[in-house]
């Protein structure tokens, strides 16, 4: 198995004088893992999804993904990056409220340059696949939690992008709701979709990952399956092929 996302020795703090939020970290992912980050609040697992998706810098450390390094992009290089390569999603969806579900899930398309046609039947296709096409006409506020979180992985999902990132998915979900949306995610790892979430929720990392990342103070504590040192980053056609 390839890899496809290559930390190393990255540390990042937002204050030059102030402590690191995340310290001399490195890990590996390989082309269609399923990793779970975890650690108290505070110990950098949010900042390390932040660095990976390109928002933002390390101060020191490289990151690269798909064979490029981001962390030496300019900002139209990193939007690009974003736009085509990572899919996000977040504990409270992020939804615009003001633009239907179909609209919702096109956008991403349609910021990446795709004509509105074909976005709008990758967004139909997902919305259909998501089990969500019956509400695409309606606002996000008249759906469920479960619902928009299936309209926000949809919308992740629109630009087929080699990873998705979730921060806390089902941290806004009740019980029931968040094991759905977690099963919707392992379905999703299982069709081969490269993926690492952050997680507070150990049950939802053991079920629905098939790693876990502990984070303390900002360092690596625990990586339950790190891969082995051999292999490199691969390239986005290689990814991609």
């Amino acid at each position: 198995m390839d890899t496809l996302i290559h930390v190393s020795n990255v540390s990042k703090r937002y204050d030059s004088d102030g402590a690191f939020a995340v310290a001399d970290v490195s890990f590996d992912v390989r082309v269609g893992e399923a990793v779970a980050i975890m650690g108290p609040s505070g110990s950098g697992k949010s900042t390390i999804l932040n660095l990976v998706a390109g928002l933002d810098r390390p101060t020191s450390g490289t990151v690269t993904v798909a064979g490029q390094r981001i962390d030496s992009l300019g900002e139209t290089g990193l939007a690009k990056f974003r736009r085509r390569q990572v899919g996000m999603i977040f504990q409270f969806f992020n939804l615009l409220d003001d633009l239907t579900v179909a609209d919702n899930v096109m956008l991403p398309a349609q910021l990446a340059g795709l004509p509105k046609a074909r976005a709008r039947r990758q967004a139909d296709d997902l919305l259909e696949r998501l089990k969500i096409s019956n509400h695409r006409q309606a606002y996000p506020a008249r759906l469920s939690g479960g619902e928009r979180q299936r309209v926000a992985i949809a919308r992740a999902l629109v630009n087929s992008p080699d990873i998705l990132l979730a921060d806390e998915p089902t941290g806004a979900l009740d019980t029931a709701t968040g094991e759905e949306i977690g099963r919707l995610l392992r379905e999703l790892n299982g069709s081969g979709q490269t993926m690492i979430m952050v997680t507070h929720n150990p049950e939802l990392a053991a079920r629905y990952a098939n790693r876990l990342i502990t984070i303390s103070d900002g360092k690596v504590a625990a990586d339950s399956g790190a891969p082995s040192a051999e292999g490199s980053p691969v390239s986005s056609a290689a990814v991609r092929s």
